[in-house]
Formats: C-alpha cells, sequence, structure tokens
C-alpha cells in the first residue's frame, strides 16, 4: 500500500535533551550515543548490537526470497498462499523462533464469470485479462490466477447508459448536478485516482448507479508519465488494478464478522446484514478496454480537470449505446494463514513488540507486499541469530506476516480482534511494513513515537547518497517547499527541515494492517517503508507486479530492502531493551496543538467561502457567468455556519501541554541520577506508558463506525485509506453537520482529558524516591 512520507529525524541526542522542548541539536552537533529510554552505558550497548544487526544483513536473502515467493499466483486461497506461509514457518523456527500458523475462515468471493460488452452500432467485448508481456515470466503464468476484479462488489447483470464520473468523488458528482446529468439508472465509468478506490461504488450506488466500472487512465500511471512496461515501469494498456471495494471506513476485516475473530465457532453474518459490502457490480478494467466505451460517449465535452491522456475528446456522457456488464461471484470462505513468530523476553516478557508484514498478493505480489515481506524475514533472520549468540531480548518479540490483508486488513483483523485483550494488556508498540521500493524513508504513526524513529533515521545510511536517510529527505523536503507552485503544507515542512530538529511523522489512516492495532485498540504503532523514486505504482495490484519488474524498476539492489530492515529492526531492538519504553508525550502534546489550530482555520475558511458563496448566488452571479451555450446551474446554496464551540478542545490541549511539560521535568531530573528506579517502578511506570495510546480511544467508537475508536486518527469516510485527525470533530465541519461537531469537541476533550490524568500519573511515578 502506497506510504506517507516520513519528515526528516534528529539524530541521537544526549539522553538529557531527549524531552527538550527547545529546537533539537543542530545536524553538526548530532554525534551523540545515548538514546531515548537508555542510560549512556545502555545506548552504547545497543549501538553495538545494531551493528551487529546490520552485519546480518544481506540483500542476496532478501532478493532470494522474493523471487521465490512471488513465482506464483498469491491471492487468499491459492496454493502459493499456503506454501508461503509454510515456507515462512520453517525459516521462521530454523532461526530459533517459537513459530505456528494462525488460521482464520474468512468471507473471500472470487470470480465465477464477468463480461463487460459496448452495445450499439459499433460493438464490442472487453477483454478482462492481461496478456503475457516479453521480459516478464511469471506474467505467462494463467494457471490459479484470478482474472481482474474487484473483490466485495456486488454479483449482477446490467444493462444501461454509460456515464463518465472522472474519479466518483463527491465534487465530481456535483459538478455533474450542475450540468443536469444524472447517473441514476446508469453504469459509471470513473478512473482510478482521486481517492480510495472503494469509495467510487460506495457513491455510485448512493447516486442511483446500476454499476461502476473503474479504469486506469495513461495520463495518471501509464504512457502520460513514462515508458510502459516492459520498456519502463509505467502501466501497459492492459494492465488492471484489482483491489478491494468493501466498505473499509466502517469496519475492516472479515465482512462477515464485525468486531469479533472468524473463529471456529463464530456467528457469521448473512450477505444482506454485512453493511461493508457493496450492493452493485463493480469491475476493474485496463485502458485498452476503456478506449472503446469513452469515445461512445455523447453529452457535453467533460471540464478540463477530467480529461485523461487518451487520444480522444473526452465527454460526460450518456451516448446512443448501452453497456453490459455481468458479474457473478463464488461467495465462500477461504482460510487465511497468519505466521506467528514470538521470542520471549527476558526480564519483561508480558510487554510486546509486534512488528508485521503481510504476504498475500493479488497475483504475484512482488512490490505489493513481498518486498516488504523479506525485509521482515531479513530482521527475524537476524535477530535469531543474535539469540544464539547469546542476547536476549528484554520485552517479548512478536512478527508476524499476515495473509488476507489485500481484500480488506483480513489476516491482522481477526487476530487482533480474537487476541484483543491479551494485545491490550501487552503489546507496548506495533511497527507494521508493506510495500518498499528505493529512494525516501517514509514513516507515519503516533507521534509519542516521533522522536525514536527520528534517532533511528539519522542513524542508517541511504544506499545511494551515503549520508543519513534523515538527512537525504531533509533536503528532499527543502527543496520541495522551495519550488514553484509548492503547497502550504510543503512549505511548513521545508521550514521545520531548515530548522534542523526533529521533524513530525505523517498520522496514519488505514490501508494497511496497522489499523486494528492503532485505530480498534489504541496501540501505539508505526508503519515504514522507502519510495519515491521507483516505478512500483504503475503496475499496482495487476499481474505486472513481478519479481522481473521489481528487479528492474523497483529496488534493483534490494539495499533499500536492508535500509528498511534497519530502520524496522533498530526501533524494534531499542524498543525491546530500552530501560523505559522511548515514548515522547510532549510530541504528541505539540502535534495535537497544530490539530486544534486546524481545525479552527477549517471554521473560518468555512465560514468565509460560505459568505462569498451566498453573496454570488444572490447577486446572482453564477448565472450571469454562465453560457447560455453551455448552462451550468449554479450550486447548490451551503447551510450557513453557525457558532463553533472548539473551546473544550482548546483546554483539553492546552492542560495537556501543561502535563507534558511537567513530565518531561520530572524525566529530565530522573535521567540526571541514571534512571534509578527499583525493578517495581521501573515495571509499574513501563505498564502505564505502554497503555497511554489506549486513553486515546473512546468505546463508542466515531460516529456511524464504532469499530473505529481512536479519537485522533482514523481514515477519513471519503478518504478511504487517507487520515482525518481528531476525525470526530473534522468530518464533522467538512459534512456542515454542525451539531455533530459540538458534540464531538466535547467527546473527544474528554478523550484528552484521560490520556492527560494518566500522564499526570506518570509524573508522579517519577517522583517517587527510590
Amino acid at each position: 500500500m502506497p506510504h506517507t512520507n516520513i519528515r526528516p529525524a534528529c539524530a541521537l541526542a544526549c539522553l538529557l535533551a531527549t524531552f527538550a522542548t527547545a529546537a533539537a541539536t543542530p545536524a553538526s552537533d548530532q554525534a551523540g550515543t545515548s538514546m531515548l529510554g537508555f542510560t549512556s552505558t545502555g545506548a552504547t550497548q545497543e549501538q553495538t548490537l545494531e551493528q551487529r544487526f546490520d552485519a546480518l544483513l544481506n540483500p542476496a536473502d532478501q532478493r532470494e526470497w522474493l523471487k521465490q515467493m512471488a513465482s506464483q499466483p498469491n491471492q487468499v486461497g491459492s496454493p502459493h498462499d499456503k506454501a508461503n506461509a509454510d515456507f515462512m514457518l520453517a525459516k521462521f523456527r530454523a532461526w530459533g523462533w517459537d513459530a505456528h500458523i494462525e488460521t482464520f475462515d474468512v468471507l473471500y468471493p472470487t470470480p465465477k464469470k464477468e463480461s463487460l460488452q459496448l452495445l450499439g452500432p459499433k460493438p464490442f467485448t472487453a477483454k478482462l485479462n492481461e496478456p503475457p508481456l516479453p521480459g516478464d515470466a511469471t506474467s505467462a503464468i494463467q494457471q490459479g490466477a484470478l482474472p481482474p476484479y474487484n473483490v466485495y462488489g456486488a454479483d449482477g447483470d446490467v444493462t444501461a447508459p454509460l456515464v463518465y464520473v472522472n474519479y466518483g468523488m463527491p465534487d465530481d458528482y456535483t459538478a455533474l448536478a450542475r450540468r443536469g446529468i444524472d447517473v441514476k439508472g446508469k453504469i459509471v465509468i470513473v478512473r482510478y485516482g482521486g481517492g480510495w478506490r472503494g469509495l467510487k461504488p460506495k457513491l455510485a450506488q448512493e447516486h442511483g448507479a446500476l454499476g461502476c466500472l473503474i479504469y486506469s487512465d495513461p495520463r495518471d500511471d501509464g504512457y502520460y508519465q513514462g515508458d510502459t512496461y516492459p520498456e519502463g515501469g509505467w502501466r501497459p494498456a492492459d494492465g488492471v488494478q484489482r483491489g478491494s471495494v468493501a466498505d473499509m471506513q466502517v469496519y475492516p476485516g472479515d465482512p462477515t464478522t464485525p468486531g469479533y475473530g472468524s473463529v471456529p465457532g463464530a456467528k457469521h453474518l448473512a450477505l444482506k446484514d454485512a453493511k461493508t459490502l457493496m450492493k452493485i457490480p463493480v469491475l476493474p478494467i485496463s485502458y485498452a478496454d476503456a478506449t472503446p466505451l469513452l469515445q461512445s460517449l455523447g453529452g457535453p465535452v467533460a471540464p478540463a480537470d477530467w480529461r485523461g491522456a487518451l487520444p480522444f475528446t473526452y465527454h460526460i456522457g450518456p451516448g446512443t449505446a448501452k453497456a453490459h456488464l455481468v458479474v457473478e461471484s463464488n461467495w465462500g470462505r477461504q482460510p487465511v494463514y497468519d505466521v506467528i513468530a514470538t521470542l520471549k523476553g527476558a526480564s519483561e516478557p508480558d510487554q510486546w513488540i509486534v512488528r508485521g508484514n503481510h504476504h498475500d498478493g493479488w497475483v504475484f505480489g512482488a512490490f505489493d507486499p513481498l518486498a516488504g515481506n523479506v525485509a521482515l524475514l531479513a530482521e527475524a533472520k537476524a535477530i535469531g541469530t543474535l539469540v544464539k549468540q547469546g542476547w536476549r531480548p528484554q520485552r517479548t518479540l512478536v512478527y508476524a506476516s499476515w495473509d488476507g490483508e489485500e481484500p480488506g486488513l483480513l489476516g491482522s483483523t481477526e487476530w487482533v480482534e480474537t487476541h484483543a485483550q491479551e494485545l491490550q494488556a501487552k503489546a507496548v508498540l506495533y511497527v507494521n511494513s508493506d510495500t518498499n521500493g528505493r529512494g525516501f524513508l517514509g514513516a507515519g504513526g503516533s507521534h509519542s513515537l516521533q522522536h525514536l524513529v527520528n534517532q533511528v533515521a539519522a542513524g542508517v545510511t541511504d544506499p545511494e547518497t551515503h549520508v543519513s536517510v534523515q538527512q537525504r529527505l531533509r533536503a528532499r523536503m527543502q527543496v520541495q517547499g522551495a519550488a514553484k507552485g509548492a503547497s502550504a503544507r510543503a512549505k511548513d515542512d521545508a521550514k521545520l527541515a531548515a530548522g534542523g530538529g526533529d521533524l513530525p511523522i505523517e498520522a496514519l489512516g488505514s490501508g494497511s494492517d496497522y489499523s486494528a492495532f492503532l485505530e480498534h485498540l489504541g496501540i501505539a504503532s508505526l508503519d515504514l517503508g522507502f519510495g519515491g523514486e521507483d516505478e512500483n505504482g504503475p503496475v499496482y495490484h495487476s499481474a505486472y507486479d513481478s519479481f522481473d519488474h521489481y528487479a528492474r524498476f523497483g529496488d534493483p539492489t534490494f539495499e533499500y530492502g536492508v535500509a528498511l530492515s534497519k530502520v524496522a529492526g533498530h526501533i524494534v531492538l531499542r524498543t525491546a531493551d530500552a530501560s523505559v519504553l522511548p515514548l515522547r508525550f510532549g510530541d504528541f502534546s505539540d502535534t495535537l496543538d497544530r490539530y486544534v489550530k486546524q481545525l479552527h482555520e477549517l471554521v473560518d475558511t468555512t465560514r468565509k467561502a460560505t459568505d462569498e458563496q451566498h453573496r454570488l448566488l444572490d447577486q446572482h452571479a453564477f448565472a450571469l457567468a454562465d453560457d447560455p451555450s453551455h448552462p451550468l446551474a449554479p450550486p447548490a446554496r451551503d447551510s450557513d455556519v453557525p457558532a463553533i464551540d472548539l473551546a473544550p478542545l482548546d483546554q483539553a490541549a492546552q492542560k495537556l501541554k501543561q502535563s507534558a511539560q511537567a513530565y518531561e521535568a520530572a524525566y529530565h531530573a530522573r535521567a540526571a541520577s541514571g534512571l534509578d528506579l527499583t525493578d517495581a517502578q521501573r515495571n509499574a511506570l513501563n505498564v502505564l506508558m505502554g497503555r497511554m495510546e489506549q486513553s486515546l480511544t473512546s468505546p463508542d467508537g466515531l460516529p456511524g463506525r464504532t469499530w473505529f475508536r481512536h479519537m485522533i486518527y482514523a481514515p477519513g469516510m471519503l478518504t478511504g485509506y487517507g487520515v482525518k485527525t481528531v476525525p470526530g470533530v473534522r468530518e464533522a465541519l467538512e459534512a456542515r453537520r454542525w451539531d455533530e461537531a459540538d458534540r464531538y469537541a466535547v467527546v473527544t476533550a474528554k478523550v484528552l482529558d484521560g490520556y492527560r490524568a494518566q500522564l499526570d500519573r506518570l509524573t508522579g511515578m517519577l517522583k517517587q524516591p527510590r
């Protein structure tokens, strides 16, 4: 899955500075050896351990494992998916881990019949497959490979006119309405991009469409961007992006077991009661198959920003010809195989660091997900060797290779839901990866972890430039912020990068296996990966996401796989052995301040935009500015913006800042004496620290989707993967649900007060005498 970009980190600072609220140490002074949560002696030992760990990482291992695991179709239910799980199980056991496979039976529909025809004077039958390409050995493998499809779309046999809806996002339907075009009773054709694929059929069915076709336009990931595969890495004409269209913003996992594991004997909902299933047929198609369909459309010429790169004029439709779409699936269950490997901690076995990546793909899955999965395996091999050499982690390590991520985060969600009580008692950190490529480090996650990420990023060398991955990313941010037309966000990032201190990591939305850990249970989480210079994205979820493609256009030397192993592995090792968990709560407080400020700005800009729209409507400006030969109705009148009460959030954020400063002062004072805690004090401190993130959850969850309990991070209902911070308030404001915004300002403030109360308890623990 796509990754957000980490903002560059500061290097290793001395322990007494790790909780400083001022700007971090300039880059030229970043040579200290102490690390967050360690005494200076412990930091030196940890650096030595990391050097030994790094020496055990071999890019040839990752290349060999990737080639083997991507050698056959690897989707859920395939023989090779199970073979890969067995292969990893044997590896983990050989490396000294206590490993097993945990199996869940989940709803996983597969295609039984698919067809798409254009009727009328120029009939056309879509190919709906991806032919072999020269130079790609696995593209010729047809046996065991499922055809392109969108899992969890409905069965259907529909014949109807076509309407082109651009990316199929809310603004696109608003634009259609202004042109007097209705999709009710039609089949919509939309292009990938602009938002998560699952929103496209959801919005189509909400507007009355009978079916949904999703195609990849070459402007977005084909020949408009670069040479197509196999000459280059970009999507060829017959390439198709598969993917899930389940309504995962309501809940991920098996659609028939919401909130609980799909274990033997579990109650499975009837299909009609599963809220995340689509109600209309959906089919992904290539731009080769989309071309005759789009050429058949009449009606208005598409707006400029709706036009792709195909060599004809884009029209919205409908046309005189109808389309005939048939989708029929086998609605059975399939097993998913989670490979779970454990190394028990020596002194704190009931505190767990969980590290995960999934292993199922849509066909061969070299980039997504196996490039990340082999980096995880390399870490596990190196850690196993360290254990055989006499080292033991102080906390328990759990390494997991999830199955069923692609259909809807199935393996991780079912495992988390099954083991929820134990995880909430023991898990202190979840570290996720998914895809991996060549370029820049990306990281997102809980902001109490951002300094840990920063420290690690400063200590890992970029394979291409031989500076730290932090230094390289810092330079990139400054260049991007200085570019003509840079966004306000890019400019803000560049200013932070130029300051030389810690830079915030991204907030997490959804789209990978961290979701159940972070947003359902409230376990502090990170998501890591490299990218930005590879050409993996264009063959995302297609049969051409292969070993041959990855070895040419992904990470040819596999050195970025090693870099990912170093970043993730160092985070795991440091957290495993830190005397006090490496969390910094002032960073979360500072981030929250920015989020609350953004909410105030959102209210102000919404009010100004609304006033301006009302003024233009009252003056009939839209009608006067319209071209009568191409009529465009004025927009619907937006509701007035009342007074919004964000004072509860302001007060909660201010109190949290004071508590964070008090905690930092107490930690600073205690660190001056080497964190001299008794075993009982240290254990009590770590237990409470490990549960801090959980106090940012509410048992009632978010409005309309109670599975999502985190009040600070969630995927947006209308963004899919994209995050919405302080989501209860932000999404209510964006949807103009004013009363709900006021209500969730109070709910979120109450949650923040609970977090602050736990932080105050930690401060009290640090002040207790030994």
